[in-house]
Formats: C-alpha cells, sequence, structure tokens
C-alpha cells in the first residue's frame, strides 16, 4: 500500500506542475506584432493596380496586360451647300467612327476573336489537334492490339496486365504522335 500512495503522489504532483507550467506559458503570451506584408507587384508598361489599405485590411487590383484593347474615335462633320440649275440644297453629313485595335496596330475587324481572346486559326489549330489526337489514338491502339497484345497475352500470370499496358502505350503514343502530325499539316 505503502508503493501505491507514493507512485499516485509522484504522478498527481507531475501532473500539477505540468499545469502550472502550462497555465503560466498561457499567461504570459507575448504581444504579437503586426507587420505590413512586402508585395512585389509585377509591372510593365500596360499593367496597372490599384491598392487601398484600411484598419481592417487590404486590397489590390491588379491588370496585367492593360489595356488590352485600345479604342480610335474619328468624326467627320461636312457642312455643304449645292447650288444647281434645277434648285440647291444643303447637304450636312455627320459620320462617326470607332475603331477598336491591339497594340501592336492590328485592328479588330468584329468577329475575329471569341470571348476569350482567341482568334479564328487558334480555334481551327486547337480544333484540328483534337481529331489529330484522337485519329492518333485509334491508330496506336489498333496497332498494339494487332502485333503488341497478342505476343504479352501469352505470359503467364501477368499476361492480361501487360496486354492492357502496351495497348495503353500505343494509345498514347499514336495520341502524341498524331498531335505532331496534325500540327505539321495544318500550319499550327
Amino acid at each position: 500500500m505503502n508503493r501505491l500512495k507514493i507512485v499516485a503522489i509522484s504522478l498527481g504532483g507531475l501532473v500539477a506542475i505540468s499545469h502550472i507550467g502550462l497555465l503560466g506559458y498561457v499567461i504570459r503570451q507575448p504581444k504579437r506584432t503586426i507587420e505590413v506584408p512586402t508585395i512585389n507587384i509585377p509591372h510593365g508598361p500596360y499593367s496597372s493596380y490599384r491598392i487601398e489599405a484600411g484598419k481592417d485590411g487590404y486590397s489590390i487590383e491588379y491588370h496585367a496586360d492593360d489595356p488590352k484593347v485600345l479604342e480610335s474615335q474619328k468624326s467627320l462633320s461636312l457642312d455643304k451647300e449645292r447650288r444647281g440649275l434645277f434648285g440647291g440644297g444643303t447637304e450636312s453629313r455627320r459620320e462617326w467612327r470607332t475603331d477598336q485595335f491591339t497594340r501592336e496596330g492590328t485592328r479588330n475587324l468584329g468577329g475575329a476573336t471569341d470571348t476569350e481572346g482567341k482568334s479564328a486559326k487558334d480555334i481551327e489549330c486547337i480544333v484540328a489537334d483534337a481529331g489529330a489526337r484522337s485519329q492518333g489514338a485509334m491508330a496506336g491502339s489498333a496497332i498494339a492490339a494487332g502485333v503488341a497484345v497478342p505476343a504479352l497475352a501469352s505470359i503467364p500470370y501477368v499476361g492480361w496486365l501487360a496486354g492492357g499496358w502496351a495497348l495503353l502505350l500505343g494509345q498514347k503514343a499514336g495520341s502524341s504522335l498524331g498531335s505532331t502530325v496534325g500540327t505539321v499539316f495544318n500550319d499550327c
């Protein structure tokens, strides 16, 4: 009984000391200083940003290529008085022209790009690449199914697994080769 009391008192003392140490740590927390973050915003001739900071936090609005589309407005005013044998008249003409263009000077003729900014040639290349990948994958899997799979299927125990791997490898290689060939033939 005497040993049991000593062990119980020792464990109780250890728990009490650890609780006192934890309370001391919690009570004497070091004061945290709030540091303002350093933000390195990339900037260039066509980028812009706006930073708003206050007590509650900050917000950043950043445009990497701003303005993406430039505008030009031209107007023509013509007031002309006509004289002639059958009567005269005045002609008054007002014309406005608004052009949108990129900073390289390419004028937007309308309908040349979609909502994501892709041109008709880019879309044509994406469609051609998808078709070429699909055709290449079918050809690659057909060649693998005719040549490699029958040879690998005869391997005991793992032949079915090796045949499946060969089929997938043929499909992936065919897709990649089809994409390369499609890119060359479609001038993309």
